[in-house]
């Protein structure tokens, strides 16, 4: 299906945040919303509470924010090249992003690719332009488009085959297809406390870059395409 157009192809992923430290730093409007979102997510209410489960407001769009946005693609020689948008201005990031795609990513043959993208990275993605008065690109924005005019892949799409009673993660997948996940340091539950607590934003891109090389391998093998050796991954 994609043979020919695979550097039409934009693989990304993004690392999220809460958008305060911690609970207590929310206003009282915030904190007052915060909880009743809670409500929901609260699965022990001995053990748990709207403050104690706050690191997990990263994931939700209404009360996280963007640190991170790694993309790449395989160049016309082969190689996978991998850029990174990440800081404390998220608006900053967003508006850098949109620019790459305005720019190189924004005629009909190309695609956007994420793992669990359709769900989370997608959407979360053109959430946090809105509230930040950012215009959505137009490989993004979907709306009014027919099914087939939508340019986003999702490889955890791709390999459930029509199936949707499971959840199956970037690194399992990784695993079963035999691809050598380069998870060795933290995993997407720390990313609020390396942010907030250690302040190490560095160390939140890198995982974020592996995760795209990752990707990138999984649509590969999952698309019958020659693998990519890790000498000719680029950093750009």
């Amino acid at each position: 299906m994609f043979k020919g157009m695979l550097s039409k192809v934009l693989f990304l992923d993004i690392e999220t945040t809460p958008q305060q430290a911690n609970y207590q730093h929310l206003d009282e409007m915030f904190k007052g919303l915060w909880d009743h979102k809670a409500k929901f997510l609260i699965k022990d209410p001995e053990k748990e509470s709207p403050e104690s489960i706050y690191p997990r407001a990263g994931i939700y769009a209404e009360f996280g924010k963007i640190v991170c946005i790694s993309c790449g693609y395989v160049s016309q020689s082969g190689s996978l090249k991998i850029k990174s948008f990440y800081g404390d201005d998220e608006k900053s990031l967003l508006l850098s992003f949109c620019d790459l795609l305005n720019k190189h990513f924004n005629t009909l043959d190309h695609i956007l690719c994420a793992h669990n993208g359709k769900e989370f990275d997608f959407p979360y993605l053109c959430r946090r332009m809105v509230i930040n008065e950012i215009t959505i690109p137009g490989i993004l924005d979907i709306a009014g488009k027919k099914p087939w005019e939508v340019a986003l892949l999702d490889t955890m799409e791709m390999w459930r085959f029509g199936d949707y009673k499971s959840f199956t993660s970037l690194n399992l997948l990784a695993q079963i297809l035999g691809i050598p996940s380069p998870k060795d340091d933290i995993d997407g539950s720390q990313v609020w406390k390396v942010y907030w607590e250690d302040n190490n934003l560095e160390r939140i891109v890198l995982y974020c870059q592996k995760d795209v090389i990752t990707l990138a391998k999984i649509f590969l093998r999952l698309n019958q395409f020659p693998g990519i050796d890790d000498d000719r991954i680029e950093m750009v």
